[in-house]
């Protein structure tokens, strides 16, 4: 399915040029030209090369993956030129691998590449799980001192562990797929698909950036009735008509990679008339090479940052697939495939059993 506010496969082809262009030598895709690398928009980066057809550069990006995990499951949250400037490790970052590779499986097929990268995603997701915390949301970040992990930070982001739920889904459906059970994980999906359900309020307070509005609902926590619910009671808050979506409630400044995003949730949800109308208004972000701005300050009709970011290339580039359905990938975020969202067990946030499937499609 094509159509006026969609991109032609030559508009394909360009964005992922323009995503390779920024590749590094070793693999790496940063936000910038030299700017900083981080493996969640790193993955994501991947997944919109395959989208694109771009598979040495996929392969390229995986292997940056395998060769920077580090041995607890983490990766640097800031790696610039190969050099890590920061060496936290954030559990939402570490738990997108898995993600990407149940994307490669929808969109090639390869087991064998699966098999290779599955003790990575495995390795990734135990982590995440440690860190869940008693409500049921995990643990965001943990810092780490002399090329050791030490303090964590024991608060929860929303946005975070809702694209955490996603990642959990896609390793039990991967461990499936590979006959390899992993218990735990679907006690800790079941846990934090119940908190991002029915204790938004538990998790640190965002509520000003658009991501803590529709993340439960991009994730796969929160859907049918639920999720149209979620979506509506801010819409008007975060959604500029003709431009896109603020990143922050307040500020009137739009973003390509929320917009899109906003328009997968969506998509998601069944509403394809207003995902293909948003996806349309960020189009106004495009450049000719194929890259998109950052974002838009509509007041001063100036784009800002001044920078093309990969990342929003990419959710652009994920966002078109999901609704011209292209590739074996499209559903990725609808589920396709997915196994079911665990039933929560071992709650200790004090619910009755009655609760638990409250808003729960």
């Amino acid at each position: 399915m094509t159509g006026p506010e969609l991109l032609s496969a030559t508009e394909v082809s360009a964005s992922g040029a323009a995503i390779a262009a920024v590749q590094e030598p070793d693999g790496a895709i940063p936000w910038t030209v030299g700017g900083h690398v981080d493996v969640w928009n790193h993955v994501e980066a991947a997944m919109a090369l395959l989208v694109a057809g771009r598979l040495e550069e996929v392969d390229r990006a995986w292997a940056w993956v395998r060769q920077t995990q580090r041995a607890d499951g983490s990766w640097p949250m800031k790696v610039v030129g190969g050099v890590v400037e920061d060496a936290s490790g954030e559990t939402n970052m570490a738990a997108y691998a898995a993600v990407g590779l149940w994307h490669h499986w929808l969109v090639r097929r390869e087991l064998g590449f699966v098999v290779a990268h599955w003790p990575v995603v495995r390795r990734a997701l135990d982590l995440v799980c440690g860190f869940q915390l008693p409500f049921g949301g995990i643990a965001w970040s943990q810092e780490w001192h002399d090329g050791r992990p030490a303090t964590v930070n024991r608060e929860a982001l929303l946005a975070g562990s809702s694209s955490i739920h996603h990642a959990l889904r896609a390793g039990l459906t991967l461990a499936e797929l590979l006959d390899d059970p992993q218990p735990d994980w679907e006690l800790t999906a079941g846990r934090l698909g119940h908190a991002l359900r029915e204790h938004r309020k538990r998790f640190l307070d965002k509520s000003a950036f658009s991501m803590d509005w529709y993340y439960p609902v991009l994730g796969g926590a929160v859907r049918g009735d639920a999720g149209r619910a979620l979506l509506d009671a801010r819409w008007a808050d975060f959604v500029v008509p003709g431009l896109g979506v603020r990143c922050v409630d307040t500020r009137p400044w739009v973003t390509g990679a929320e917009t899109c995003e906003l328009a997968l949730a969506l998509d998601a949800l069944g509403d394809r008339r207003r995902a293909r109308v948003l996806f349309a208004d960020t189009q106004h972000l495009r450049q000719p090479d194929g890259s998109y701005w950052t974002g838009y300050v509509y007041p001063d009709q100036v784009n800002w940052p001044a920078e093309h970011t990969t990342f929003t290339t990419a959710a652009a580039l994920l966002a078109h697939d999901a609704l011209a359905e292209v590739t074996g990938g499209a559903g990725i975020v609808r589920g396709t495939g997915l196994v079911p969202d665990p039933e929560p067990l071992a709650l200790e946030c004090g619910c009755e059993s009655a609760d638990l499937l409250a808003g729960h499609a």
